[in-house]
């Protein structure tokens, strides 16, 4: 099967849904050393961006979807429609950041 298409929108226009499989989910969590140790490096930023905690943002997200991915294809879809993306702190202190997705695969035509 090619690639798993993944959209926020509810429909894909010229494909219509052929069948729906039933809600995926993905996640990530950054743990509290990753985290710990990407604060400490902010503290040094006045009024700037952290590319180090970008960078531990996007791959937690790129899991996060992979995983919600690889359960579509399970199911037997080619895509994800209605898709969210949310980041929660959990854990003891905050000490941990969860980023999840979630979305329902479907069966294009």
């Amino acid at each position: 099967m090619g690639d798993v298409l993944i959209t926020t929108t509810p429909t894909v226009e010229g494909h219509p849904i052929q069948e729906y499989l039933g809600v995926v989910t993905g996640e990530a969590i950054l743990g509290a050393n990753v985290f710990r140790d990407l604060f400490a490096g902010l503290r040094d930023i006045v009024g700037g961006r952290s590319a180090a905690y970008e960078e531990e943002l996007e791959r937690a997200r790129i899991i996060a979807l992979r995983e919600m991915e690889e359960k579509c294809r399970h199911l037997g879809g080619n895509a994800v429609v209605g898709v969210d993306l949310d980041y929660e702190v959990v854990g003891s202190n905050g000490s941990m950041l969860m980023v999840s997705a979630s979305g329902t695969a479907v069966r294009l035509s």
